[in-house]
């Protein structure tokens, strides 16, 4: 009982292309220079001799490597023979560029050779109206199953999942399901395991295929068949559902809809590709540029970096108002303005460190209560160990530069409490902002470097002020 209809042809081998890449892996500049010379001298058949046999990550990568117009013409050129899965290896902004440029009659024929999972990769991101018009022009049952993964929540396990699945009865025999394998036409063209299920598509079990091709032909599927099935609610997060395939070591797992009907298959491909986007997105965020691509222009690239550019403008400000406080401490020795900096900056670099890691964990849901209590509590006497020792190392420095051992303490001390300041902030900020539904990995930065500067900036001139005070 297969669930959908598929391109079932096998993959096409990665071409052997001497000149194609060179030895960092990139794309060899001589070879892109001659496509671009076909494409500039319109010789469609040169053209498609070099890129029809690549796999679609190389396309993808060629794409890239063209100017806008170069890859409307490249497309325009190779027609039919443009391979539509090249689209779902390029970055958002060149995907819809190429879209923009084509007509909607040759997306839904493009759209038609991909399996489910790609089609919808291509078609969220389209305008409402242009993808209807492209699912309209597609045969009835594909329209209801694209239409149907679509529907899911953006960012789901229903829209990454493939409609293609093989599923069976239970009370079949190997041989009953060996023969139907041989018969069926439209299969996946690639599939891991087999569904067991019951007549309204309830997941009872599945069965993998080396314990499978191992059995004899009259044994029954339910004799065999794996009941300890973990699977996959099309509504949960991306980024959950790849964290149950690196907890469980999966490689192909079932989808099912809100009355546990199985509607689909993630595979380890799309957690991959998951896992990759989350880890970028994370890092991102954690230093302000949001979902930045190398596609972007000057002026998306400018929005998305202007926001949090303003609020550490802000925090600045506020960490230079504290400076402004003891303007008359300031004045009485110019070393402070020197050692001024360090004392922020080293808090700063501390706080980070302690900051990423949390936020890492977080992201991973590593941090329980027990493991909560750990991170909280070491990173607390890291915070101490870190601030005696460079107290010391700076102390003595600072007293040696400038002949100074009063200032030399007063270093030290304001180092202790600023790494101790920046241990807490680094851990404590992040999890607060967790507490209160805000992704830490987009606001934690922001605050932790107000928090360690303006600690850093109190402390040092306030020590300094009570050594004036006390010993002129």
């Amino acid at each position: 009982m297969s669930d959908d209809s598929v391109n079932d042809a096998a993959p096409a081998a990665i071409p052997a292309i001497d000149d194609l890449r060179d030895e960092e892996g990139h794309l060899n500049p001589e070879w892109v220079g001659r496509r671009r010379e076909e494409i500039a001298a319109e010789d469609a058949e040169a053209l498609a001799r070099a890129v029809e046999p690549l796999h679609a990550a190389d396309v993808g990568d060629l794409l890239e490597s063209l100017s806008r117009d170069e890859r409307a013409a490249l497309v325009r050129l190779l027609g039919d023979r443009f391979d539509f899965s090249a689209l779902t290896e390029v970055d958002d902004t060149v995907r819809g560029e190429i879209l923009d440029e084509m007509p909607n009659e040759d997306i839904a024929r493009g759209v038609s050779d991909l399996s489910s999972d790609d089609a919808v990769f291509i078609l969220e991101d389209m305008d409402a109206p242009d993808r209807e018009e492209v699912l309209e022009q597609l045969p009835a049952f594909e329209r209801l199953s694209l239409r149907r993964s679509l529907d899911f929540p953006e960012k789901s396990a229903g829209r990454l999942m493939q409609a293609d699945f093989i599923a069976i009865p239970p009370f079949w025999t190997v041989g009953q399901t060996i023969d139907y394998l041989r018969a069926e036409e439209e299969l996946p063209s690639e599939f891991y395991q087999i569904y067991v299920v019951d007549p309204g598509y309830n997941l009872l079990g599945t069965l993998p295929l080396d314990r499978f091709i191992r059995s004899r032909r009259q044994v029954r599927i339910e004799k065999i068949m794996n009941t300890n099935v973990i699977e996959i609610d099309a509504n949960e997060d991306q980024e959950n559902a790849a964290r149950t395939f690196e907890r469980y070591d999966l490689v192909e797992v079932g989808v099912v809809d809100e009355n546990r009907r199985l509607v689909g298959v993630l595979t380890i491909d799309d957690m991959v590709d998951v896992i990759h986007e989350e880890a970028t997105e994370d890092f991102q965020r954690l230093v302000g540029v949001g979902n930045e691509e190398i596609s972007n222009s000057v002026w998306q690239t400018l929005r998305g970096r202007l926001t949090w550019l303003f609020v550490n403008l802000l925090t600045a400000i506020l960490a230079s108002s504290v400076i402004d406080v003891f303007d008359g401490t300031i004045a009485k020795m110019v070393a402070l303005a020197v050692l001024m900096p360090i004392v922020a900056s080293m808090g700063g670099n501390a706080a980070t460190q302690t900051m990423t890691i949390t936020v890492r964990a977080l992201a991973t849901y590593d941090l329980d209560g027990p493991r909560l209590r750990r991170l909280v509590s070491r990173e607390i006497a890291v915070a101490v160990a870190n601030g005696i020792a460079f107290a010391i190392i700076m102390g003595i420095v600072a007293a040696i530069w400038f002949q100074n051992w009063g200032l030399g303490a007063v270093m030290g001390f304001a180092l202790v409490v600023n790494l101790f300041a920046a241990g807490l902030a680094g851990v404590l900020i992040p999890l607060g902002l967790n507490r209160l539904k805000i992704d830490p990995a987009i606001a934690s930065t922001a605050f932790v470097t107000t928090v360690t500067d303006v600690v850093g900036f109190f402390s040092f001139l306030w020590f300094a002020g009570l050594w004036f005070h006390l010993f002129g």
